[in-house]
């Protein structure tokens, strides 16, 4: 049993045990299945990031989508194989670890169908229908299957659940969401055009999904609990699949013929929506009548944070288990804090998905507030505790932004005295001036939580308004020092397409750093955006809710590109239209000439109309260096975070957290293992 004797009452029930068919979970806390980047080949680090889940109280932890077969080849994705019995056994080694620990495993075993490519087995994509994959620019299409390939494919099924009852599984899914799953794909009448008994009515689209399901439980034989993920709702596109039409018919239909309901939404971008579009919880709307319609328990996610609306998803019988992804990333130790009565440490998901772009980039799984995921095996490290410092030193910390605080505490958290030193008048630095732009508000949680920790500690002084020069770092003696001064913005064109100033940019331009600030500009905004992530359309965004006129100008093709792989570019397309943005790209800056942009056609070199208003150009920043340039003769000092090289806030963190682990390592960089391959 767990102990709950300092667990606040109104959250005692969210470590009540539950029953899943023939397993318990020890708790309501459900790590879900999410990609990770990490391929079969990277077996080491998969494992360790689920164990440190299970370890930090998530009672269940699954596994991702695991391929069923080599028919279903998503090959540009590093998901999971559950082909044979060398899978089998290696899966035996995560199941038997998280089984010690005291956590359930489960297996999301699927065919990606239309989703897949082929292109690495040579294999045809298999589809309902003779279709295009799911991947506009991929150039294949899927066979139809006929019946001796929807024979085999339930084969398939039937084998790879077995090998979950080998490998020790405790649950074994059938996946049918995110639009990725073949199940899905026939349910689908936009995809499921067959005149068979497999296509035309519900029943008969439903016929694949209920066969495969009743041989599942079969095979599992009440030996492993069987599980449904299920999307009941598309928000958008397609739309065929309703949480009042055929999704509530699909629940409906099979209610308690599995052992646990997965229910979301599709399709992934809005499954996974960002804290800039989706509040936590957002998806009760679409699932909250799964639990009227069957008797067995139901999980769903909502990226949950906050014990409360836990509390409130089970007592008002939304959900019986509370299901996290990004939630389990930025805190593998979520629910071991809400059981210890310590709410107020839990390291919040800002919602940026950091995480989902490094599935994209098949790499393993990057957090904004978390920099220890993925490094659990690889560099050895924990996301709570780091190695206590034999020998007690003084740091100074010059800067409290993202890199700063991060590297405050991990050396504060070892035991030694740290000084934090903020030239603003307010601790924070980008990560709190940032989320005072419209949609950014969850961008604070990350100095919330590492100023929130830092002034607990009796080791550490943080102090506002300290502009330090090279005297004075050297006055004050630190037996080391990080330099985290940051970056600021150039407003003279530079940017990720343009490496030369902008004629009439500088003296015409009002910088991003003004915009942070607070800058009231009158009139029309016209925003050049040269680095395509949120910040150009962040700042339209900001001004046109405060019925400016914006233009957004891009020599792009498109707006945020980059945001294709957080899953927000179509949602941030959609907003910018709502709010009356004016969207010009493909548009190339020539010069600015005190009055209007002037621009030209990307692909063509004509001129276009040129643009007047408040220019605010978004491209390059530079780091702020003075400081550090005037310590050249300073030993025993490291530059961190934006200083280094302007990124991304997971990029500061994680830069922070790892210079602080080398000066714990003597100024040795912690070694890095690699996963290796094994000849035959």
């Amino acid at each position: 049993m767990l102990d709950v004797s300092k667990t606040d009452e109104r959250y005692k029930v969210l470590f009540e045990p539950v029953k899943i068919g023939p397993v318990i979970a020890p708790n309501r806390f459900y790590a879900v299945p999410h990609a990770t980047g990490h391929s079969p080949l990277m077996r080491n680090g998969s494992h360790a990031m689920r164990a440190t889940k299970a370890e930090g109280g998530w009672g269940t932890v699954c596994m991702q989508l695991a391929e069923i077969d080599p028919t279903s080849d998503i090959c540009d994705l590093p998901i999971e194989t559950f082909w044979d019995e060398g899978d089998v056994r290696e899966h035996r080694v995560l199941t038997d670890r998280l089984r010690e620990i005291g956590a359930l495993s489960a297996i999301e075993i699927a065919h990606t169908g239309i989703r897949g490519r082929g292109m690495g087995t040579g294999m045809p994509v298999w589809g309902p229908s003779n279709l295009p994959c799911l991947k506009p620019q991929v150039p294949v299409q899927s066979k139809a299957m006929d019946k001796a390939d929807i024979k085999a494919l339930r084969q398939s099924f039937r084998a790879a659940v077995r090998r979950a009852k080998q490998a020790g599984y405790d649950i074994v899914y059938i996946y049918a969401a995110h639009d990725a799953s073949i199940l899905w794909h026939f349910l689908s009448p936009a995809y499921n055009h067959r005149s068979d008994e497999y296509g035309g009515s519900f029943e008969n689209r439903l016929r694949l999904m209920r066969e495969v399901l009743e041989e599942t439980v079969e095979e599992a034989a009440g030996e492993m609990a069987v599980a449904v993920r299920l999307a009941v709702h598309e928000v958008g596109g397609r739309g065929k699949i309703t949480h009042d039409g055929e999704g509530r018919d699909v629940v409906e239909a099979l209610a308690d013929l599995p052992d646990l309901w997965d229910v979301n939404i599709a399709t992934w971008p809005h499954d996974s929506g960002t804290a800039r579009f989706d509040n936590e919880g957002w998806q009760e709307e679409f699932t909250s009548f799964v639990k009227r319609v069957t008797s067995k328990p139901v999980v769903g996610v909502g990226r949950f944070t906050s014990p409360d609306t836990m509390v409130s998803q089970i007592k008002r019988g939304v959900l019986d288990l509370i299901g996290g992804a990004r939630p389990s990333i930025a805190d593998p130790y979520l629910p071991n804090k809400i059981r210890e009565g310590r709410v107020e440490d839990i390291r919040e998901c800002i919602g940026c998905n950091i995480c989902v772009s490094s599935d994209a980039f098949s790499i393993p799984l990057n957090c904004t507030q978390n920099p220890t995921i993925s490094q659990e095996w690889k560099r050895g490290w924990h996301p709570e505790t780091v190695p206590h410092a034999k020998v007690k030193k003084n740091g100074l910390v010059v800067g409290s932004g993202p890199a700063g605080l991060e590297c405050a505490l991990v050396l504060a958290r070892a035991g030694h005295h740290v000084t934090v030193a903020e030239k603003a008048g307010e601790l924070g630095g980008r990560s709190l001036s940032e989320s005072r732009l419209f949609g950014l508000g969850s961008w604070a949680r990350v100095s919330d939580y590492r100023l929130y920790q830092l002034r607990q500690m009796s080791n550490v002084d943080l102090f506002a308004n300290s502009d330090l020069n090279a005297e004075s770092v050297a006055e004050m003696g630190a037996d080391h020092t990080f330099i985290a001064t940051g970056s600021h913005w150039l407003n003279n064109g530079l940017g990720s397409t343009h490496f030369e100033a902008i004629k009439g940019f500088e003296e015409n331009a009002l910088s991003v750093d003004e915009i942070i600030k607070g800058a009231k500009p009158e009139g029309p905004i016209v925003i050049y955006d040269d680095e395509h992530y949120y910040m150009g359309n962040v700042i339209a965004a900001h001004f046109a809710q405060l019925r400016h006129d914006v233009t957004l100008v891009t020599p792009q093709p498109y707006i945020a590109g980059w945001m294709g792989y957080t899953l927000e570019q179509p949602r941030v397309n959609k907003q910018m239209l709502e709010l009356g943005v004016k969207v010009v790209p493909n548009a190339v800056a020539s010069h600015h000439d005190g009055s209007a942009l002037h621009l030209s056609d990307a692909n063509t070199g004509a001129l276009l109309a040129p643009v007047a208003g408040t220019l605010v150009p978004v491209g390059l920043r530079a780091p702020n260096l003075e400081l550090w340039q005037a310590l050249d003769g300073l030993e025993n000092k490291t530059l961190i975070g934006d200083a280094v090289a302007p990124g991304i806030i997971q990029s500061a963190v994680f830069s922070g957290h790892k210079a602080a682990r080398t000066f714990l390592n003597r100024g040795v960089e912690p070694a890095m293992k690699r996963e290796r391959g094994v000849l035959y």
